[in-house]
């Protein structure tokens, strides 16, 4: 297949399409020739709020195309407060976690690369805002205005992204009605050609106001049925629907340098107008669809003859449908005269009219079909529009699953996106280069997974089980390697040592105790101290390890080369004797801190004092294996690692440290290393394998297993070095959505029950100071508390910016203190003084409710301060500064 410079590879999809809440149950409903259509209730949309005139009506369509849970939100991973997540645009909310459902089904965690990564992405019209929070907007203050801008209009949905996945490419929203997608589409390739930036996220998101159907009125966009027949003679409209859809774009060359998994190749794409040479602003036009795609197509620099499918607007409308199968054969005729060659659908006819998500409906869709190499059917296509003419062109309606074959070329398809005011996208996809089978290895690989719960965990583990079961075929390198550097670590982790895909789901599916290892990681994570012994390994063991390890294999070779015996390594670790352990023992030390494993400390028995003198630089390393030989030596640094001293149990002084005899007299007290370390926030980790258990690699990716889930910052890409990295598709975050919802009316009714009580300052004991100061810290509790989610969250003590605020919400909570109180407080107190306890010390002292002060006062402060600013604050404010 020949490449071009100018290809880009879609290498990672996510999608929430109604019935579809990811990429591989997408493909179920298209490869079965499923509707997703609700119907509802006439209970269910009263409790929605329609009323019941409207559902009296005949024409009110009581069916939607719809996702479920848009009220939910995982705020926790995303770190938004509670208050915050409350008044975000869902639409922002569901592109988030579809956002970063995309870079993990590609691979990557941003915060593992490197790579300049853009953000290309369009929002449709918020109802949210409009219907759930207007009351709050018509009573907001300024600053609660500024917030609710900031949460929900359209400009802040990709550098929102950008912000929250750490992404620091250009990030840029788009928006042209229903062809936002693939004109996103279109901007990100020619920022990737140009160069700025080295990797895309695009995609766009529509969601309708949950739980409700529709109004017909004859000659609108909408079905009287529910049903989007395209193309057919009793078409009569579509159904508009909710839903997100994101995709990850790379340099066709460099994906495949780096061992991406390519779903398809965009071969060009092209945008124009129609401008006003149509019937009006909302009509489509047949020379600038026309034209848009003849461009596309040129750009490709691809004929007609040799695309297989388009993917259409397709609407099911009587107007639009003709004009769009016109428009096509006026571009493909310029190239071909064949008629019935080329397979026509739309995804409409499936998942409905998904507004501005719709291209990026109709692209994931084709870039699955060109992927499986299957044309699935396009819905309720029984006769042809009278208006369309397909015998006349290169087109026919495909209704039947069928194998796509080619004919002396790749697969390639056409997938066209309008939008209302005349903004036309058309995009050339391709099907991918074969991939090439990684030459299978038969070695173990370090499985990982992660989340922010246990539950979540075991839902994940569940899920990659399930998923390595139904593909065998996998690669187990390519498994390890996307969980290890294309997933973010989270708190509670699993650890799994397997050597094929099957054995690896086997354990997981019966959560294997004695092979999976677990831990959850605190934010200061147990370090290890390790533990030497000068034990050797079975030279077979040894040999695996320098064959699969390279930091083990520079390591060995140092040694080899110490000792005057370059090239030998190899050689050395098969003999049996004390250099021979004590290099194996440095070797499997050196590759485990390379890999992440940072020792704390170390311990060591016998000749493990040798191996514990290198490491820790208080010999040469050719000292060090003299001294496994028995060579004592004649000077000593001071190690730069803390190490036990054998004779005493205890640490070594640095007197100790650099005395020869020290590392060369027996043992007088044999050290419990366990009871050592008990409560030092250390642990030990013995380098030697338990009797019966493996050595080798799997003995050291056991070791790394074991430290990750300990909480330990693993360095993925060392353990995989010299290996030719590929990624592969997997499960990805397991979501821990909470509600976060407003109901329409609801904030005038709080806003009333807040105006009918009394202020804070009328509940003040002029007799009481303390008192006094208690009832501002609580009503400050209180009013973060709202915000986090909960009063239990509002911990006095901690940093508020460390528990998610912002200096906005802060100048919202201090501007409604200071009403209560009729005090003018300062919102920038927060800065000198960022916790609850220390700002309201601060504002009982302005205020002249603290012991020996007054408003305005020169007394001295007693309120505890918790920063240097605050320190130098106060300094000042006391005339000591």
């Amino acid at each position: 297949m020949t490449l071009s410079d100018s290809d880009v590879a879609i290498i990672g999809m996510a999608c929430r399409f109604p019935g579809a809440d990811t990429v591989d149950r997408f493909w179920d409903v298209l490869s079965q020739g499923r509707e997703t259509l609700t119907r509802y209730t006439d209970e269910e949309l009263l409790a929605a709020g329609v009323p019941a005139a409207r559902l009296a009506d005949p024409r009110y369509v009581k069916a939607a195309q719809t996702i479920p849970g848009t009220d939910l939100f995982d705020s926790g991973l995303f770190q938004f407060t509670q208050d915050e997540a409350e008044i975000l645009d869902p639409q922002h909310r569901v592109f988030l976690e579809c956002s970063l459902e995309a870079l993990e089904r590609a691979g990557y965690d941003p915060e593992r690369t490197d790579a300049q990564i853009g953000v290309y992405a369009g929002a449709g019209m918020n109802t949210y805002l409009l219907h759930n929070l207007g009351e709050r907007y018509r009573a907001a203050s300024s600053v609660d205005h500024y917030r609710l801008m900031l949460a929900n209009d359209k400009d802040f949905l990709a550098t929102r992204v950008s912000y929250k996945l750490n992404l620091t490419g250009p990030s840029v929203s788009v928006n042209t009605a229903c062809s936002t997608s693939l004109v996103a589409l279109h901007t990100a390739c020619l920022a990737l050609l140009g160069g700025e930036c080295d990797m895309a996220l695009v995609g766009a998101v529509h969601l309708n106001p949950p739980g409700q159907g529709y109004q017909y009125q004859e000659g609108m966009i909408f079905s009287p049925d529910g049903h989007c027949r395209a193309f057919d003679a009793e078409a009569r409209g579509t159904v508009i629907g909710s839903g997100a859809g994101a995709v990850v774009l790379k340099r066709l060359k460099e994906a495949l340098a780096d061992g991406d998994w390519i779903h398809a190749v965009v071969k060009g794409s092209a945008i124009n107008n129609d401008g006003s040479a149509k019937t009006g602003y909302t009509a489509p036009s047949i020379s600038g669809q026309a034209a848009v795609v003849a461009d596309a197509q040129e750009v490709a620099d691809v004929e007609p003859e040799t695309i297989g499918y388009v993917e259409a607007h397709g609407t099911g409308t009587p107007l639009g449908d003709p004009i769009e199968v016109a428009a096509l054969t006026e571009a493909f005729r310029d190239g071909t005269d064949r008629s019935g060659y080329c397979a026509l659908g739309s995804v409409k006819t499936n998942i409905g009219h998904l507004d501005t998500a719709a291209g990026m409906a109709g692209l994931i869709k084709t870039a699955l079909m060109l992927e499986h190499r299957t044309l699935v059917p396009s819905l309720h296509f029984t006769e042809p529009n009278p208006d369309i003419d397909f015998a006349a062109g290169p087109f026919f309606v495909n209704t039947e699953k069928a194998e796509w074959k080619s004919g002396t070329g790749p697969l390639r398809a056409g997938v066209s996106s309008f939008g209302i005011g005349g903004t036309n996208a058309h995009v050339i996809l391709q099907e991918g280069p074969a991939r090439e089978q990684a030459p299978r290895e038969s070695r173990p690989e370090l499985l990982v997974l992660s989340a922010r719960s246990e539950d979540a965990l075991e839902q994940a583990a569940a899920a990659l089980a399930r998923h390595l079961r139904a593909h065998p075929g996998l690669d187990p390198a390519a498994v390890a390697q996307t969980l290890g550097l294309g997933r973010r670590a989270h708190t509670h982790r699993l650890a799994l040592v397997a050597d094929t895909t099957r054995s690896a789901a086997m354990a997981l599916a019966l959560g294997n105790a004695e092979r999976i290892r677990r831990g959850a990681g605190g934010r200061e994570p147990s370090t290890p101290v390790l533990v030497l012994t000068g034990t050797g390994t079975d030279p077979a063991d040894a040999a695996d390890l320098y064959k699969s390890v390279p930091a083990y294999r520079d390591a060995a070779d140092a040694c080899a080369a110490a000792l005057r015996r370059p090239g030998e390594a190899e050689a050395l670790l098969a003999e049996n004797g004390t250099v021979a352990a004590c290099s194996h023992e440095y070797a499997l030390a050196t590759a485990l801190t390379a890999w992440g494993v940072a020792p704390a400390g170390l311990a060591a028995t016998g000749t493990g004092l040798a191996t514990a003198a290198a490491l820790a630089e208080a010999l040469p390393l050719a000292d060090a294996l003299a001294l496994a030989r028995g060579t004592a030596p004649h000077r000593v640094a001071p190690p730069r690692l803390p190490v036990v001293s054998p004779r005493t149990g205890r640490w070594m002084t640095e007197d100790e440290g650099r005395d020869p005899a020290v590392w060369t007299g027996p043992a007088g007290a044999t050290a419990s290393w366990d009871a050592l370390l008990d409560g030092t926030g250390r642990h030990a980790v013995r380098l030697t394998p338990p009797d019966g258990e493996p050595g080798g690699l799997t003995h050291l990716l056991t070791l790394a297993a074991d430290q990750w889930v300990l909480g330990a910052a693993l360095d993925f890409a060392a353990v995989h070095t010299g290996r030719d990295i590929r990624r592969v598709p997997l499960p990805t975050h397991r979501f821990e959505r909470r509600r976060h919802w407003v109901e329409p009316g609801e904030h005038s009714a709080r806003t009333e029950a807040t105006a009918a009580g009394e202020r804070l300052i009328a509940r003040f004991d002029p007799a009481d100071p303390e008192h006094n100061v208690e009832l501002i810290r609580d009503h400050l509790t209180e009013s973060i508390g709202k915000v986090l989610g909960g009063r239990h969250l509002a911990a006095p003590d901690t940093n508020l910016f460390d528990l998610g605020l912002d200096s906005l919400v802060l100048i919202e909570v201090v501007a409604k203190l200071g009403e209560e109180l009729g005090f003018e407080v300062q919102a920038a107190s927060f800065v000198e003084f960022p916790t609850i306890r220390s700002f309201v010390d601060n504002l009982a002292e302005l205020m002249g409710l603290a012991p020996g002060a007054a408003p305005g006062g020169d007394g001295a402060a007693t309120a505890p301060r918790t920063s240097r600013r605050a320190q130098r604050a106060a300094a000042r404010h006391t005339g000591q500064a």
